[in-house]
């Protein structure tokens, strides 16, 4: 073979090995641009896409390595056949099964599709705080919180939101102290001298936890130390005997309560009662007595009395009416399947979530789909 044909072959070969790793390159980031349709179609969080990422890279290298050793084995040329054909016969296939994120999915809601996250937040001021700056078109807030930000009280005032705008309610979230049952706590009082989480800054349960505490007429050094973890650390540290209590509002029953319960720390709610909690009750609209019934968690034998606001789903009047209209109406055109979302949305009724715990004026959108509905 003489040394321009020997230069020539070299070119083709390095443009075959350049389209090789351009498909190698385009499978990575196929992967990426999916992650939205899978996180919708497979209903993934951000945990799980990350772990569909990592089973990817995983796999991928895992190959590199059984494919290298082919190719010293049985030449690197009939390795790439064999790679590049079984790429092409799964993609083949993909192509063929795959189903549009549309298939099986009701077309009858709108013709706009709207694509949508839920981050994890650090609760509802800092939830009512991101829609008044746009960053967030919705959110979940505690009654209360929507009442102080829309009225300027309590840990807004001089911030008030006059643009905060209601969508609707869904279930009740008691206020409730948990603590391990080596920390003998039986009320409130018994939280003297304590390690307690008054939950992270922001946060709806470190609001009605101060609120509560002013109630009682205490403060900070009343207990022992104090944390601010968020509501997705408190459970942990609670069952690994680094704090003795934490105050969380959340509705019943819930797979976090369920495993305080059930760790080493034995957790139960305690009741909260007397005329200070009364007086919460009694000063303010969105507030209303509460109770986790007996045996909502192991070993809880009795039923638990405390207080408790509504969930609420807000948004701000700068958010257009027809993408709330849209969002309402998917909600209550498939209430049915809405409610099996988890437990505590068992006993929703449409009349009560346009009403109960709404302190904000009602969007437009909202107000538009429901007299549409005959609910107004």
């Amino acid at each position: 073979m003489d040394a321009e044909t020997v230069h020539h072959r070299r070119w083709i070969i390095l443009g075959i090995m350049s389209l090789s790793l351009v498909i190698t390159l385009l499978n990575n980031v196929t992967v990426n641009v999916a992650l939205p349709e899978l996180s919708k179609d497979l209903d993934a969080d951000n945990t799980e896409l990350q772990w569909i990422m990592d089973a990817y890279v995983v796999v991928f290298g895992g190959l590199l390595l059984v494919m290298g050793a082919l190719g010293d084995r049985f030449g690197r040329k009939h390795a790439l056949l064999i790679g590049l054909a079984i790429v092409g016969l799964v993609s083949a296939l993909t192509a063929q099964y795959a189903t549009s994120s549309e298939h099986g999915r009701s077309k009858s809601i709108t013709d706009k599709q709207y694509r949508c996250t839920a981050p994890s937040t650090g609760g509802s001021n800092y939830n009512i705080g991101q829609i008044k700056e746009g960053e967030f078109q919705f959110g979940v807030a505690q009654s209360d919180w929507q009442f102080h930000a829309v009225n300027g009280s309590s840990k807004w005032e001089g911030k008030q939101f006059k643009g905060l705008r209601a969508v609707f309610s869904v279930h009740n979230e008691p206020f409730q102290i948990w603590a391990r049952k080596k920390a003998k706590v039986k009320d409130f009082k018994g939280l003297k001298g304590k390690v307690v989480n008054i939950g992270n800054p922001g946060s709806g349960q470190r609001g009605t936890m101060e609120e509560l505490m002013k109630a009682m007429g205490v403060d900070n050094g009343y207990f022992k130390s104090t944390t601010e973890l968020t509501s997705s650390e408190q459970v942990k540290a609670l069952c690994d005997g680094k704090i003795d209590a934490f105050g969380y509002s959340v509705g019943f029953p819930n797979g976090a309560m369920e495993q305080a319960a059930t760790c080493g720390a034995k957790a139960l709610p305690i009741n909260l009662v007397g005329g200070p909690v009364q007086g919460l009750i009694d000063g303010a609209d969105y507030y209303a007595a509460a109770t986790i019934p007996a045996g909502t968690y192991t070993g809880q034998k009795k039923d638990v009395t405390t207080f408790g606001v509504k969930a609420t789903v807000v948004t701000s009047n700068a958010v257009e009416a027809d993408l709330v209209y849209q969002v309402v109406k998917a909600v209550f055109e498939n209430f049915d399947d809405f409610k099996k979302q988890h437990p505590a949305f068992a006993p929703l009724k449409k009349e009560d979530m346009i009403a109960d715990g709404l302190s904000a004026p009602l969007h437009e959108g909202a107000k538009k789909y429901y007299k549409e509905a005959g609910l107004m």
